[in-house]
């Protein structure tokens, strides 16, 4: 009897490691996240609604109601690849963790680019009290809703390095892949994805207010919401292509117009985003 359980117990275990091996060998690495971390690299186009941008300082309250803007795209661009010029073209970066099969957290940067439309008549209600001695003292004026021609003279306003969204978000990641017949998601998965997210607007403004000296400089402005809505595609288990429809708001109620700390300007508005990433999926 001794002899005969001996017998069964080895093959037993012999049955299990066999059933063990199978079912790891069937078992997808795209089957769990868990765990999981992701990069992502990718470039952007921008769109934004109209704002009021309020301009004050020492001797001037002024603001141009609904101002218009556009993004100023780089196209398909070695730049988006060269380390030394990655910050030129609109970009998009993206470091994330799957805290469970589904969801995501992440820290995110979106580069983007804002160039507010001059040389054409606005609407300005305030004033500009410069004294004699400044060359913007040519501007000097009460304003009530009239329409002035903003010239590149007058204002040049862009976050052209740029308007950076630095974010966190939480996403949801769902594998449709069974959707299209995909059988085998460690060759090809389709997944899709939604997030929201909040963070801090970090511009380098380029302006030139009433002919003062030209700014450019980083400054903490004000912060942003966001939301988006994702197709991941997942080639060979460890890299994706991600396209992405993102909106939000933002809002900025300390841009830097100039040197002196005293100059700033207001504004807040809607954005759209389309982009384009590539990454990586992969455990530590």
């Amino acid at each position: 009897m001794n002899y005969f359980n001996r017998i069964f117990s080895i093959g037993f275990t012999f049955l299990c490691t066999i059933a063990y091996g199978q079912t790891e060998q069937t078992l997808k690495y795209t089957s769990s996240n868990k765990g999981k971390f992701f990069v992502s690299w990718g470039g952007n186009r921008g769109a934004y609604s109209k704002s009021d941008i309020r301009f004050k300082g020492d001797n001037y309250d002024f603001t141009i109601s609904e101002a218009t803007a556009k993004d100023k795209p780089k196209g398909w661009h070695i730049d988006y690849i060269n380390p030394t010029r990655m910050t030129i073209p609109q970009t998009n970066a993206k470091l994330g963790y799957f805290i469970s099969d589904h969801y995501t957290v992440s820290l995110g940067l979106d580069h983007m680019k804002y160039v507010m439309h001059r040389n054409r008549d606005k609407t300005v209600n305030g004033y500009i009290d410069l004294p004699d001695s400044e060359p913007g003292s040519i501007y000097n004026g009460e304003f009530n809703n009239e329409n002035v021609f903003i010239s590149e003279d007058l204002l040049k306003f862009e976050h052209t390095d740029g308007l950076n969204y630095i974010y966190t978000e939480i996403a949801r990641y769902d594998d449709i892949s069974s959707l299209f017949g995909i059988n085998n998601t460690d060759k090809f998965q389709v997944n899709l994805t939604e997030g929201i997210g909040g963070g801090v607007l970090f511009p380098k403004t380029n302006s030139t207010l009433l002919q003062k000296d030209r700014y450019d400089e980083f400054h903490v402005a004000g912060y942003g919401l966001s939301a988006n809505l994702g197709v991941n595609l997942t080639f060979l288990k460890y890299f994706f292509v991600q396209l992405n429809a993102k909106g939000g708001y933002i809002n900025m109620n300390d841009i830097r117009t100039t040197s002196n700390t005293a100059d700033h300007a207001e504004q807040s508005f809607y954005f759209f985003q389309r982009v384009v990433s590539f990454g990586s999926i992969f455990r530590l």
